[in-house]
């Protein structure tokens, strides 16, 4: 039998080349892959962030775009803020434009007021120079007509007396402004001014003082025109008779309640002193007899001057005349028919 060694030696070397060529092959392979790796994974976080040069291409092509925008947006907010100046300023020109012609307008109004005003005064001022010159016409007449009048002997006229001559007049006899009805004064059948508010007015501004003094004054009657003065007469005429009615009550057309200024007066609550002499001796006939004429009103019938108004005295009939007559009268003691000179 032959031995083995031989052929086993030649087939251990090479066994042993081969295995290391497959060594060194690996060595090389295991050398490649580390160095693959290695270059992979070096500056991870920068090879993760940092832009490619396509992508910083792109950026370098997008700024000029993204500038020209911001451009264009700045120039349209410039455009705007501009327009929102125009408007505000051509606003505020408007403003000062109306203002000024609301201006101009007042005072063209102030203007024409003036003229209009100065056109008014002008004509009251004739008017009034007018009515001076008919006051003054008519006093003349008034005392030539009262002349004729008067007895030869050179006493007074009777007042209380009717003339013969009944015939109403056309107009209402005014001396020096002051408007005069009496017996031989008659008013027109037409002449219904109603009652004055100048007359009420000053009734009750002197009811209101009164009341300071704990009286309460009442006007139970102002006002009657022509149609109900007639029906009273010709109730009293057939109560008394014709002559008794004379003396304290007018005839139709020449009561001084037509004229809208006579108020008779009396007290609240004391009513059974109302057109009675008895309310002269009131508070409230005292006081007016002390304080009416601060108001414009006198007391029309006096005791002891029926002779010169025409009526026995009555205490209630107050007749608004203005203050400064009223005072005057107050302050002379006289009658109405005496301040205006016709008796």
């Amino acid at each position: 039998m032959k031995s083995r060694s031989p052929i086993n030696q030649k087939n251990k070397k090479t066994y042993i080349k081969w295995a290391s060529v497959a060594a060194a092959a690996l060595i090389v392979l295991v050398a490649v892959f580390w160095l693959y790796n290695q270059e992979k994974n070096t500056d991870p976080v920068n090879s993760a962030t940092a832009p490619s040069q396509s992508q910083q291409a792109a950026t370098s092509e997008e700024k000029p775009e993204e500038k020209a925008a911001e451009e264009q947006a700045a120039k349209e907010k410039a455009a705007e803020e501009q327009a929102a100046k125009e408007k505000a300023a051509d606003e505020q020109a408007a403003k000062e434009k109306a203002a000024e012609e609301q201006a101009a307008k007042e005072k063209a109004a102030e203007e024409q007021a003036e003229k209009e005003q100065a056109a008014k005064e002008a004509a009251d001022k004739k008017a009034a120079e007018e009515q001076a010159a008919k006051e003054a016409a008519e006093k003349k007449a008034a005392e030539e007509k009262a002349a004729e009048q008067k007895p030869d002997s050179g006493n007074k006229l009777d007042a209380t007396q009717y003339p013969e001559d009944l015939a109403l007049p056309s107009k209402p006899t005014i001396i020096s402004g002051v408007l005069l009805a009496n017996k031989q004064h008659p008013l027109p059948a037409t002449y219904a001014p109603g009652e004055v508010k100048e007359a009420r007015s000053a009734f009750e501004s002197m009811r209101a003082n009164a009341l300071k003094a704990g009286i309460d004054l009442t006007a139970f009657s102002t006002y009657r025109d022509f149609g109900r003065q007639k029906e009273l007469y010709a109730g009293y005429v057939a109560k008394d008779g014709q002559q008794a009615a004379d003396r304290y009550s007018a005839r139709p057309g020449y009561s001084e309640h037509q004229t809208g200024l006579a108020f008779d007066i009396g007290e609240s609550g004391q009513e059974q002193h109302w057109a009675s002499s008895s309310f002269g001796d009131t508070k409230g006939g005292e006081w007016l007899k002390d304080n009416a004429h601060n108001y414009g009103f006198i007391l029309r019938y006096p005791k002891g001057a029926e002779k010169i108004t025409g009526y026995m005295h009555e205490s209630w009939h107050y007749r608004y005349v203005g203050k400064k007559v009223a005072a005057d009268i107050q302050s002379k003691g006289i009658t109405l028919e005496e301040y205006l000179g016709v008796n």
